[in-house]
């Protein structure tokens, strides 16, 4: 062996055997000579909420473009309806029907990701990126159809607004004097839910598919309105009102000091505003809005609250009055612990249709106004408290707080209902929905065991394109419409006011 490569090692060995104290100071974590504590798999930290689809009944057998059914309407007795009264010996009337056909056309709802080759190789040890990616797909797809279920809208078109109506008056605001325009846009839930000041009120989407075929989605706003006008002096605030409109649950406010320059302030969820500071700048502009883009009648179907919003649908829907702009009108104690807009909507469902809500669908926000109305001083105080039997916690413990979880319904079959109310994160502030989700035995509902279902031509369905290119790409779809067989077993209250 060379005997300089032989000293060299042994320099080496002594090295390693016996390091230096200068070497062994100059490690340190710093140098980044560390493991990577890394947790697998990935922290799923998103909501996956869809209550309404995880109860709607999904039922399947459908064949060819829409399903179609025939329902009978009314049953109408000869002479007097009411009346059976026969003379002896002779022979009644022959009674008559109402009837109707309806259908509801299929469409395709899914949604699409993809993986490379080179992050499902490097997720290895970490998670199975296909599985996870598949996991979090279907997931997307659902909270999608929960939309769908709720808001879907294919028929109810909003038009245009009718033109604002303005006035100033008060004192202490910071609005500078000036004359101010004002234009406004009506918002269907999917326009409320696509729309927000920072990225202006959602009209159309060019959306190009994975295939790089291109089509056309609209975003749920209506047409922007006429152009209003009100002059105010420093220290008053100017209040906006338009007359509500039926299928909107929220209001978009393009207002500017000057003419036609009109920029998006504001998008309350009642057909008011009261403006009392000086105007945000840098704004979507009223030159957005060119047409009513409220529905996808190609592509969607309609929900449960575009059913109940459609005009002629039957159902019980009650649009707040104004009330005082930029307030509203708020719900009303009965003072007797109940609501009176919601127990005016029991009445009236089961005077016109004889059934009752089964479920009522609300925002946080009604959740605490209900609450309130319902918890004052008139209904007496209405804390629960636990006291055990042995004693051994204390003398009593007292729960604090807390919200309403049923709402009872005296106008029902058998002596009443008690309805849960249930909080959601799509319906708005100030709308509350109630939804009979099956029709009581008077109605045989053997017959019609579903007030609405999903009815599917295909159920979900995953596809694993063909490899084009080095990722795996998926699909998930279904395809399916909402049929509903008694909008009338719905019932609606909105543009409420806070309070």
């Amino acid at each position: 062996m060379n005997p300089i490569t032989q000293e060299s090692l042994e320099l080496l060995k002594g090295a390693l055997a016996k390091p230096s104290d200068a070497l062994a100071k100059s490690i340190s974590t710093a140098t980044g000579l560390l493991a990577y504590d890394l947790q697998a798999p990935a922290k799923n930290l998103y909501p996956f909420v869809t209550p309404i689809r995880n109860v709607m009944p999904r039922v399947g057998g459908g064949t060819g473009s829409a399903t179609n059914w025939r329902q009978v309407n009314t049953i109408m007795g000869s002479g007097f309806d009411a009346m059976g009264w026969v003379p002896e010996g002779q022979r009644s009337g022959q009674m008559s029907y109402s009837t109707s056909n309806k259908s509801a056309t299929y469409v395709t709802i899914g949604e699409e990701d993809a993986a490379t080759f080179e992050a499902i190789s490097a997720g290895r040890q970490f998670e199975d990126i296909q599985a996870r990616m598949t996991f979090r797909l279907l997931q997307k797809m659902m909270l999608k159809e929960e939309m769908a279920i709720l808001a879907g809208n294919a028929t109810l078109m909003l038009g245009t607004p009718a033109t604002p109506t303005l006035s100033a008056s008060g004192s202490g605001a910071t609005l500078p004097t000036g004359t101010y325009y004002v234009k406004v846009v009506g918002l269907t839930l999917e326009g409320y839910q696509s729309s927000t000041i920072l990225n202006g009120v959602a009209t159309s989407k060019n959306v190009t598919g994975a295939d790089g075929k291109g089509y056309m989605l609209f975003g749920g706003s209506s047409n922007i309105s006429a152009e209003a006008s009100q002059a105010v002096t420093l220290g008053q605030t100017l209040f906006c009102s338009v007359a509500a409109m039926q299928g909107a649950v929220a209001y978009a406010w393009y207002i500017s000091n000057a003419s036609g320059a009109e920029t998006l302030q504001a998008i309350t969820t009642i057909n008011s505003l009261a403006v009392s500071v000086p105007l945000s700048t840098g704004n979507q502009s009223q030159t957005a809005i060119t047409a009513d883009n409220s529905a996808n009648s190609s592509f969607a179907y309609d929900g449960l609250l575009t059913t109940a919003l459609m005009p002629g649908s039957n159902a019980y829907v009650n649009i707040m009055p104004t009330g005082i702009a930029g307030t509203g009108t708020p719900l009303t104690s009965s003072g007797r612990g109940s609501v009176v807009e919601i127990d005016t909507m029991f009445q009236k469902m089961w005077d016109n249709f004889e059934l009752s809500p089964t479920v009522l669908y609300v925002n946080s926000q009604e959740l605490k106004n209900v609450t309130s109305k319902v918890l004052s001083n008139a209904s007496g105080p209405l804390l629960r408290y636990d006291s055990p039997a042995d004693g051994s916690q204390g003398e009593y413990h007292v729960t604090a707080s807390g919200v309403v979880q049923f709402y009872y319904n005296p106008f029902a079959i058998d002596g009443g209902l008690r309805i849960p109310i249930k909080i959601h994160p799509r319906v708005p502030p100030g709308t509350i929905i109630g939804w009979a989700e099956n029709l009581p035995i008077q109605y045989q509902s053997n017959e019609v065991p579903n007030v609405a279902e999903i009815k599917t031509r295909q159920d979900y369905y995953q596809i694993d394109w063909p490899l084009v290119t080095r990722q795996r790409q998926v699909g998930v779809y279904a395809e399916e419409v909402l049929a509903v067989y008694a909008p009338f077993a719905m019932g609606v209250i909105c543009n409420i006011g806070n309070g």
